[in-house]
C-alpha cells in the first residue's frame, strides 16, 4: 500500500494540469488512476517479491482487449492464464467493494482532503493511506488469519461442536488475538444481512467447487451460521449479526492464488471508483472546507501560575523540584 501510495504521488510529477481542478480534468485524472491503479498493485507486488524474497519478477502488459479483472489475473500469473469463472468472481468482488456509502473512512477522507482545494492525486493518496488501516481495508486479512488458527487449534473442522467451541473461545477473548472478536462478521450499518456477502457467496461456492475447496466453503458457511447465535448469547446482542462481505473474499483471493500482499491494493482498485464519484461529489455540490468542531470532556481546573505547576516553583532565575518543604535556593 505504501508503494502504491508513492505510484500514485509519482504520476502527479507527470501531470502538466494537476492543480486544475476543472470538473472535466479531475474526471480525466480520475479515470486515468482507475484504468492504471491494478497495474501499478501488481507490478509494485512483483518488484517487492523479486527484490525482498529473490523470486523471479514477471512484467507482462495490460491489454485493453480484456476485462480489469481479468488484466489483473492475467499480470499477476507467470503463464498469463486464468478461466473465466475465476475472472467472473473476480469482477464481482471488485464490483461489491467499488463503494460503500460516504461514511466509510476513506471515502470521508476523499471529503475532507477534496475540501481543502488538494489535487486528484493528493486525495487518492490519503484515501490509500486510510484504506491501509487494518480497521478499514485489512479486514479480509484478519479474517484469514483467525480460520488458520481455528484450523490449528481444531482437529475436525466438519465437527459443529468443536468449531463452535472455538467461536466461543474467540468471544471470550481466549483464542486467536484474544480482542473477543469473531473477524468478519457484523457490520455498523447492516445488522439483518449484508446484501454484497448474500450476493458473493453464490459465486464463491462455484469457485469453491472448481478449485475443490468446498470442504473450506462448509467451514466458512457453518461459522457463517453459528457465530450469530454466539455472539448473541455471549454478547447479549440480538438486533442481528451477519457475515460482511470481508467474510468471503480473503477465502475467494486464496482460491484465486493472490498473494496476501495485494489483498489490500484489490480492495483499492475497486474502492477508487466510489472514492472518484466522492470526490467530484465534494467539487460539485461544495465550496466550502470541512472543519470538524471539537469539544472538550475534560474537567474544570483551577489555574495555576507557571512557578507552581507540576511540583516546580521557581525563585529568581533558578529553579528546583520541590517535593515536601518549598523554600528557594
Amino acid at each position: 500500500m505504501n508503494s502504491l501510495m508513492k505510484s500514485v504521488l509519482t504520476l502527479a510529477s507527470y501531470d502538466s494540469r494537476v492543480n486544475d481542478l476543472s470538473y472535466s480534468n479531475v474526471l480525466r485524472q480520475c479515470m486515468m488512476l482507475i484504468s492504471e491503479l491494478p497495474m501499478m498493485a501488481v507490478y509494485g507486488y512483483h518488484a517487492y517479491n523479486h527484490y525482498e524474497r529473490e523470486e523471479s519478477m514477471y512484467i507482462h502488459r495490460p491489454s485493453p482487449e480484456l476485462s480489469t479483472s481479468e488484466n489483473i489475473l492475467m499480470m499477476l500469473r507467470p503463464d498469463k492464464k486464468y478461466t473465466q469463472l475465476e475472472a467472473r468472481v473476480l469482477d464481482v468482488a471488485l464490483i461489491l467493494h467499488m463503494e460503500h456509502g460516504g461514511g466509510n473512512n476513506s471515502s470521508f477522507t476523499t471529503h475532507v482532503v477534496t475540501s481543502s482545494g488538494s489535487d486528484t492525486y493528493s486525495v487518492v493518496a490519503a484515501a490509500l493511506a486510510s484504506l491501509k488501516g487494518p480497521k478499514h481495508g485489512g479486514a479480509n486479512i484478519k479474517v484469514m488469519e483467525m480460520m488458520e488458527d481455528l484450523k490449528k487449534n481444531v482437529t475436525d473442522i466438519s465437527d459443529e461442536d468443536a468449531v463452535k467451541d472455538y467461536l466461543e473461545k474467540l468471544v471470550d477473548k481466549k483464542a486467536f488475538d484474544q480482542k473477543g472478536l469473531i473477524y468478519g462478521m457484523g457490520h455498523a450499518v447492516y445488522s439483518l444481512s449484508d446484501p454484497r456477502a448474500m450476493i458473493f457467496k453464490h459465486f464463491v461456492q462455484s469457485l469453491a467447487e472448481e478449485k475443490g475447496r468446498m470442504d473450506d466453503f462448509n467451514l466458512y458457511a457453518m461459522i457463517e451460521r453459528l457465530a450469530p447465535e454466539v455472539i448473541a448469547r455471549k454478547r447479549k446482542i440480538y438486533k442481528g449479526v451477519s457475515a460482511n462481505v470481508d467474510f468471503y473474499s480473503g477465502f475467494v483471493y486464496s482460491m484465486l492464488d493472490i498473494p496476501l500482499e495485494l489483498y489490500t491494493p484489490i480492495f483499492a482498485m475497486a474502492r477508487i471508483v466510489g472514492w472518484s464519484a466522492h470526490r467530484m461529489e465534494e467539487l460539485v455540490n461544495a465550496d466550502k472546507i470541512i472543519r470538524p468542531a471539537y469539544k472538550s470532556v475534560a474537567e474544570k481546573k483551577v489555574y495555576q501560575t507557571l512557578e507552581k505547576r507540576s511540583g516546580h516553583e521557581i525563585c529568581g532565575g533558578n529553579h528546583r523540584r520541590i517535593e515536601k518543604k518549598k523554600e528557594c535556593i
